[in-house]
């Protein structure tokens, strides 16, 4: 069957609890293995595909720096976190039979290799899947940021954030049984709705760059082939 794909190049941003699936932290492998599969289903359209993972599923920081810990020190400790998960993520892929590449923002050279965008562009081209870890290797900046980032540095087409929920709505869900999904929603609409997105930083850098994002739940099956061929799947926020 001949599938059109949407976008050659794009940015998944992978939440570190997306990891977890039906655990309370860590990483589940039977979830780990069905998001390579939905990824290797996109890699096959021959869609370049960059990945930016967090670490929430082991290390938060902004919670423990809520709670004490001095921020930066709980920032980079999240980091750390994001490259664990990396790894864990790269391992899956190849065991799918996958090429992945982990690059750092964060100086462990015996385990990853660092950030270099001629590199990273280069991979891609080649068919590799990217995986950025260690944010943008800043404390005070979210993974959210991080993707912003890497998509515009990479000329990805869009970013596609994958989260447990199924898009955008115009009030909490689980509080609002009648709160509406927007399929379609503008960047200023979304400022205008107070709809928080992603934090600040990114969204502005997102709109700035005319980036466009797509919302959708990870662990909805086939979501993410969905989104990379622009279905109705999510929600878009465009420019």
């Amino acid at each position: 069957m001949n599938i059109e794909r949407r976008y050659r190049r794009v940015l998944l941003k992978l939440s570190g609890e997306a990891l977890m699936g039906e655990q309370a932290f860590g990483i589940s492998r039977t979830t780990i293995e069905e998001m390579v599969q939905d990824i290797a289903r996109v890699v096959r359209l021959e869609v370049e595909l960059a990945i930016v993972i967090g670490g929430g599923n082991i290390f938060r920081g902004v919670a423990l720096g809520a709670s004490g810990m001095e921020r930066a020190t709980a920032d980079y400790m999240g980091m750390m976190a994001t490259i664990m998960n990396a790894m864990a993520l790269q391992d899956a892929m190849q065991r799918a039979g996958l090429e992945a590449r982990v690059q750092s923002a964060l100086n462990v050279e015996q385990v990853v290799e660092p950030y270099i965008r001629p590199k990273a562009m280069r991979y891609l081209e080649e068919g590799k899947v990217v995986i950025f870890a260690a944010g943008t290797g800043n404390p005070f900046f979210t993974t959210d940021t991080a993707a912003a980032l890497r998509g515009s540095e990479v000329g990805a087409q869009i970013v596609l954030k994958a989260t447990k929920v199924d898009g955008v709505y115009s009030a909490d869900p689980n509080k609002d049984p009648s709160a509406v999904r927007y399929t379609r929603i503008s960047f200023d609409d979304a400022l205008a709705r107070n709809l928080q997105i992603m934090d600040a930083t990114a969204f502005a850098l997102c709109r700035d760059q005319r980036l466009p994002i797509r919302v959708f739940n990870i662990a909805k099956p086939g979501a993410l082939l969905r989104a990379v061929l622009g279905e109705d799947e999510g929600t878009l926020v465009y420019v």
